[in-house]
This record gives structure tokens, sequence and C-alpha cells, in this order.
């Protein structure tokens, strides 16, 4: 039996890490090639990745909800083949013992405490060594509930001054207390622990919130935003989607909303505008030629970025279905991680939540964002000095100030705004 490497596979030309969010196997479990082994996530994209080969689990060697770089070992599996090959963990070994020299003698002495939990007690990842120097825990007095006696990420968030006094008669007293412990030794600046108080609850961020948490710290962090508002009457996109709608849910299969008419307004005001279709990238501006356009979908824990590509190919129709297609694949949890790359403006539809003015951060690398609001009737004045009732909408952009200036986005926001006042008649959609 051969031990083959189960590596992070490449998941986009920008993304050099993820993380692991759910084993689909468990060690001793055979597999077929191509059965998904596990669900990695990165930039905001969760995604299956299959077996290579037939064969058996041997062993999981990351921790779940933990970055690692691209290429980086997973799992090992046995397949059939091959004189055996030196496995995973053996490698992964050198490192803790690199981090924490220790005398030989010591090692010995070491051993024999250890060896009642298993033989991975002793043995940590990165993931646990890192959070118990952040939290100052010493490793040798944690009880590890992993395989054979492996101290894992749980034990370390559990672990509470009580157990220390515990552990050290379980596993041979006098021993460990003369042995020096295998763990690295904590910083004296080490991070206290997070301790919640009264009727707190603490709960680890998944994976997805992580990845949006780390896009928008860069993307505030690294983009001078400035903001500018318009408003828009759209009565007359109320009044076409009103009476068309019918017809385009028997036809089509779907719901016409008001978004895709946006889109629409959108792509075509990009057009006539290509500094807001850029990015900043080393001191330079970066003009896209494709307009992909992402928009946001949220879930009833996390936002979701996916991207309409070459969106301006799309008529409104074709906008709909795109529309409809990704916010049912991120709902279903199966969009494809080519649904989310590539984006080069993002607008967001935050007028469905009922909201009427915000400031959105850029979607990093992008130089603008902007805001759909929710459509509401108003009073407004007619050009003959009278009012009349009309359905008004705010547009909310926000832009990279080292690309874009107020002048600059206030002719982009005039076009969509006629744009949207072009939209009359059934035609217009397809």
């Amino acid at each position: 039996m051969a031990v083959k490497e189960i590596l992070l596979p490449s998941l986009g030309e920008s993304v050099t890490e993820a993380s692991v969010v759910q084993w689909l196997v468990q060690p001793g479990d055979s597999v077929k090639r191509y059965s998904p082994l596990m669900e990695v996530v990165s930039d905001k994209v969760t995604t299956e990745v299959p077996s290579d080969f037939d064969g058996v689990v041997k062993e999981l060697l990351v921790e779940l909800d933990t970055d690692y770089p691209i290429g980086t070992v997973l799992m090992t599996m046995e397949v059939e083949g091959a004189e055996e090959t030196p496995a995973a963990p053996e490698v992964e070994e050198a490192p803790a013992k690199a981090e924490t020299p220790a005398a030989p003698v010591a090692e010995k002495a070491a051993a024999p405490a250890a060896k009642p939990a298993g033989k991975n007690a002793g043995r940590y990842s990165p993931a646990v060594m890192k959070l118990a120097q952040e939290k100052g825990i010493d490793l040798a007095q944690v009880v590890g509930t992993g395989k054979e006696g492996r101290i894992t990420r749980k034990d370390i968030l559990n672990f509470t001054p009580g157990q220390a006094v515990a552990a050290p008669v379980e596993t041979a007293a006098p021993v460990a207390a003369a042995a020096p412990t295998p763990a690295p030794a904590a910083p004296k600046a080490a991070a206290a622990p997070v301790v919640a108080s009264g009727n707190d609850e603490i709960v680890p961020a998944d994976g997805v919130r992580k990845a949006i948490a780390k896009k928008m710290v860069q993307s505030v962090n690294e983009i001078p935003h400035a903001w500018i508002m318009v408003e828009a009457d759209v009565t007359n996109i109320v009044n076409l989607r009103n009476s068309v709608k019918n017809d385009f849910k028997q036809q089509e299969g779907i719901s016409l909303s008001f978004f895709p008419f946006f889109a629409k307004a959108v792509v075509q005001a990009m057009k006539k505008n290509p500094k807001i279709n850029t990015s900043w990238q080393d001191g330079n501006i970066v003009y896209h030629k494709d307009i992909n356009l992402s928009i946001a979908v949220t879930t009833d824990e996390n936002l979701f970025v996916p991207v309409i590509h070459n969106a301006d190919n799309l008529s409104l129709a074709g906008l709909t279905k795109e529309i409809n297609r990704l916010a049912k694949d991120v709902r279903s949890g199966s969009l494809s991680n080519a649904d989310m790359q590539g984006g080069t403006f993002t607008l967001n539809n935050t007028g469905s939540l009922g909201s009427v003015q915000s400031m959105g951060i850029i979607n990093h690398p992008q130089a603008a964002i902007l805001q759909v609001e929710s459509i509401n009737k108003r009073i407004v004045p007619t050009k003959d000095g009278g009012f009349k009732t009309a359905d008004m909408v705010n547009l909310c952009l926000s832009i990279d100030h080292r690309i874009l200036d107020g002048q600059q986005a206030g002719q982009f926001l005039r076009d969509v705004k006629e744009n949207l006042a072009r939209f009359s008649s059934e035609s217009d959609i397809y």
C-alpha cells in the first residue's frame, strides 16, 4: 500500500489560502475516486474537494476553520500501488520539534507520560500551538479528545484552569512534573483569552464569515473611500414592470424584479464611463475590458458576491435569468468558484432590506460599489412649478478616491439616471 497526500488545490488565480470547513470522511473510511473528501472555503466560496484515488483515509492533518496556503497537505490516504512513501505525520512532527528544541534525555523522559493518551499526544498542529500561545495555555496540561488523544482547537477553547490540576494525575504526574514540557513557551505578551461575561455567548466565526471579515478589513485599510448619492425618478420602471410581470413569469418561469432594470442601466453607463470599470494595482490604474458585474446576495448568516460575466452582452431578460441563477446557487450552496471570480464593479440591492440610504464598502480591488435603495412614493416638484407623486429611489455610490473624483462619479450617476428613464415598453426587456 502506498500513502498518498491530498493537497489543498488551487481555487483561482488570486486565491492564496483557504480553510477546511467540514470533513466529509473520517480515518478508516473507504472512498472511491472522485468522491468528495471535504469542503473548503476561500473568498466566500465553499467548494468540495474530490479524491483522486480509490483508497482508505489514513489521517486528517489540519484543523477546521483555519487558513492554510494553497498546496498544504490536508490529509493522507492509503492506496494500492508502489511501496509506502513517508506519511505526512512525520513531516508535520518536524516543525513542532524545531520550534521547541529539547534535550534528548528530556524527550525520553516525557514519552512515558504521553503514552497513555495515545500516539498523537505531544504532536500538535500549527493551529493548536498558535491558539495555545495566544491563550497562554500549557499544552502538556490539556487532555486531548481527538483521535488517539490528539489535542484539537476545541480542547484549547474549552480548557479551564481546573483541568490543569487533573490532567497530570491521569498521565503519570511525577514524570510530567519533572520533565520539560514539549509545548512551546507562551510569549510574555500573549493575548488574554476572550471570556464571556453574564449571559453573553462566544461563538467562533465560521470560514465564510472570516473570509468576509478579511476582505472588508483589507478594503477599508487600503482604499480611501468617498461617497455620493443622487435620487432618481423610476415611475416608468414601476409601471412597466407591473404591466409585464405576470406575462414574464408565465413565459420565462421566473419573477421579474426591479433589480435587473438597475443592472442594465449600470452596465450601459459603465460603457460610457470606462474609468468606473477599473482597479488600483501598485500605483497603476488597470482598465478592465470586460464588464463583469458583481451582485451582492445574502443568506441568513453570510454575504456572497457572485459575478455576472460580460454583463453588457445580456438583455434585461438575460440579466434577470443570470441574477436568478446566481442567487439560487448561493442559497442552495452549489455556487461554483468560477462564479465568484473576476468581478470589476459591484451592484448591491440594499433596497430589498428596506434601506433608503447607505454607504457600501468597496469590493477590493474594484473602484466602486453602487447601492440601490428601496423605491418609495414621494411628492416631487414638476418642471411647470407644480407637484406630483412619483416612485423615487436613492442611488448611493462609494468610490476609490485614488482613481475616481466627484466629477467622474457624478457623471456616471447621471448616465445611470438617464438610462433608467429610457425604459418604456416591453421591447426594452428583450
